[in-house]
């Protein structure tokens, strides 16, 4: 590992199984059962439990293949205003410790605990700290990585999951990555994992024996990080203002639309409830984009962007529409979705980053 980097005191939080141990949480006759958060008859599992994931229900698997695994299972349908609820104390909890807090999504983050707010020097001792006083305020538990930078604590959290933490020291980092399955390694999908397979490429000491050059050549740009990663070497922050770049709203229709009608209708609804969204958050957008996927899964999107910023539920109806005449198909519809990008927000980070210049070059010199 290259010593000549700054070592961070980084820890990755992931909540364990979130939404479904929030149903079992405040419904106690879930508890001990497999249960899928999601709709049953349309859509997917938007996560399992663990009494679920033991039958190979997995987040984003179609509802019905879930139900084939595993034939008892409970389908509860979500309440996102419920899980923002916790993850806001969750969240509360970070900032005790620190300002330097990414979130990822509502059920993870990363935290810098190089310097602190409580002056500990140890960051396993932190997330002790934290793992416990979110199961107090909580009822819920949550999984720890702790290590040098934001890739190793990613990985770390994952090892003892559920209700655990791992801590990857320093000078334990090359053996560990070494032996580390590739398919481990985050940012490492399926499809890059049997690739790396067929080039006999299965633990981290395997991809170290490949040349930058020959990386690049086999990954593309993606080679470089790989290159690095398994050297220990990741140099990104922990940010933590992360600009959002979209907002989105979909539907999963419990009967599929035939009927334009039907569709007019469903669109109007999503533009509305977009609207509603940007409105609470004071962001605005250049670009629409319609999202159908049909009854046999096929999917199609397309876009349009405005040289001014969209601004009424009207101008999302009449553009959606005009998007959906775009259609290649006609054929019945599962699933309709806008979502809003090019937003204000980039224009604000865009801002920012030019204030900062002038006195980054002067520290710098």
């Amino acid at each position: 590992m290259d010593f000549s980097l700054p070592l961070r005191k980084i820890i990755h939080v992931d909540m364990d199984a979130f939404y479904a141990s929030v149903e079992q949480h405040d419904n106690p006759s879930l508890k001990g059962k497999p249960i899928a958060v999601g709709g049953q008859h349309r859509g997917v599992v938007a996560a399992a439990s663990y009494e679920a994931r033991k039958y190979g229900v997995r987040s984003a698997m179609p509802s019905k293949t879930a139900k084939e695994r595993c034939p008892h299972l409970i389908f509860v349908p979500p309440r996102f205003a419920r899980y923002k609820e916790i993850s806001k104390k969750i969240r509360e909890i970070f900032y005790e410790y620190t300002d330097l807090v990414e979130p990822l999504s509502l059920d993870e983050a990363y935290l810098d605990v190089t310097e602190n707010k409580k002056g500990m020097e140890s960051a396993n001792t932190i997330a002790k700290e934290i793992r416990q006083k979110i199961f107090e305020e909580t009822g819920l538990t949550a999984s720890a990585g702790i290590s040098v930078n934001k890739f190793l604590a990613k990985v770390a959290s994952d090892i003892n999951k559920p209700n655990g933490q791992k801590t990857i020291h320093p000078d334990k980092v090359e053996a560990f990555l070494e032996e580390l399955p590739v398919e481990k390694f985050y940012g490492v999908g399926k499809v890059t994992a049997n690739k790396m397979f067929s080039l006999g490429i299965y633990k981290g000491k395997d991809l170290k024996k490949k040349s930058l050059e020959d990386l690049v050549r086999l990954f593309g740009k993606s080679g470089a990080h790989y290159y690095n990663v398994v050297r220990g070497i990741h140099t990104s922050e922990v940010k933590p203002h992360r600009i959002q770049k979209s907002v989105a709203v979909e539907r999963t229709f419990f009967e599929d639309l035939f009927d334009e009608q039907q569709v007019n209708e469903k669109l109007e609804s999503l533009g509305n409830e977009l609207h509603q969204r940007l409105q609470k958050n004071n962001i605005l957008g250049r670009t629409l984009t319609l999202k159908i996927k049909y009854k046999d899964f096929s999917l199609f999107t397309r876009s349009i962007t405005r040289e001014e910023f969209f601004t009424s539920p009207e101008h999302y109806l009449n553009t959606g529409k005009k998007l959906w005449e775009l259609r290649p198909y006609d054929k019945a519809v599962r699933l309709l979705g806008l979502s809003l990008s090019h937003l204000n927000t980039e224009e604000k980070k865009l801002v920012s980053v030019q204030l900062k210049i002038p006195f980054e070059e002067f520290e710098n010199q």
